[in-house]
Formats: structure tokens, C-alpha cells, sequence
């Protein structure tokens, strides 16, 4: 509900996929989604956290169901679904804060794996084959929207480097 106000607010995580979501936040000016990606294969790349903005697309909340948190199985946890064919911007960042990787998307659908609750399963724009060995961080930013070109730019002012897939 805060990223939905235009506020940023992350669940726990390591710390260096934090500057990430700041400046992604910014580039698109849209909520921006954390989340733990599975093993890139054949194209496609699941994502998933139990909290999720609802207003991802800047303009209209996205449907939502209300469980359990999926670890402990206390508290509420939304599922967002997250819209069919939305173009992303997924950004991966090192735990050096020298590389980040970052490809362009879409969400083939809003999937439902026992896992934690708001997820997708991406189509990734690139060579996922090449996503897989330069993968770095444990936990990904999402925003809606094309923002590689931005991000780029803005990384090569701070001297970190930009992957793309």
C-alpha cells in the first residue's frame, strides 16, 4: 500500500538490490516490485515475493487475492496478478555494486506455484541462456515498462556497470 501511494517501501532483503528499486522508482516513477527469481530455462524466468505494489502500472490497481503469508502461513499476504503482456524492466544487481544486469520482458502470465504468492512467469526479451551466466544477486527489481536506456545512463554517472541481455 505505501509503494502504491508513491512511497517506496521493501520487505526484508539484502541491502544491495535496494539502490536498485530507488532508481528504477525514479526512472519510471511507478511502484517497482522486489522479488526472488527461479532459474532462468527456455526463455522464461518465474519471479516471485508475498508482497507486491498493486499499482505497478502507475494508472489503474491490479486484481488482488489475500492469503496467508507463504512461509509462515500467518498475516496477510496479497497476490497480485500481475497483467498478461505488460512489458518489464527486471533489473539484477551484484552484491559489489559494480555490475548490474538488466533485460526487457513480458509477462506471460500471472502464475500460481506454491511459492510465495505474487508471481509471473516472464518471457524474456534477450538470450536467457546468457541471463543464466550472468546472473548476481539474490532478489530482482520489476517496474513496468521499457527503462534499460534510462538505466544504463544513469549507472555509467555513478560507475557501475550495465549487462544487458
Amino acid at each position: 500500500m505505501i509503494n502504491d501511494e508513491g512511497k517506496l517501501a521493501f520487505c526484508e532483503s539484502d541491502f544491495v538490490v535496494i539502490p536498485a528499486g530507488v532508481l528504477l522508482h525514479h526512472i519510471s516513477g511507478k511502484p517497482v516490485f522486489l522479488n526472488d527469481p527461479t532459474f532462468p530455462h527456455d526463455g522464461v524466468v518465474t519471479v516471485a515475493h508475498d508482497t507486491a505494489p498493486r499499482l505497478m502500472s502507475g494508472k489503474k490497481p491490479a486484481d488482488v487475492k489475500l492469503y496467508t503469508h507463504y512461509e509462515s502461513d500467518y498475516g496477510a499476504a496479497p497476490q497480485v496478478l500481475f497483467e498478461k503482456g505488460q512489458e518489464l524492466t527486471v533489473v539484477d544487481p551484484d552484491f559489489e555494486e559494480k555490475i548490474w544486469v538488466g533485460f526487457r520482458g513480458k509477462v506471460l502470465k500471472p502464475s500460481d506455484y506454491p511459492i510465495c504468492h505474487s508471481q509471473m512467469d516472464i518471457e524474456i526479451e534477450g538470450d536467457w541462456q546468457k541471463l543464466v551466466k550472468e546472473m548476481r544477486g539474490f532478489h530482482w527489481m520489476i517496474s513496468y515498462g521499457d527503462y534499460l536506456e534510462e538505466l544504463e545512463y544513469a549507472l555509467t554517472k555513478v560507475g557501475i556497470e550495465f549487462r544487458g541481455i
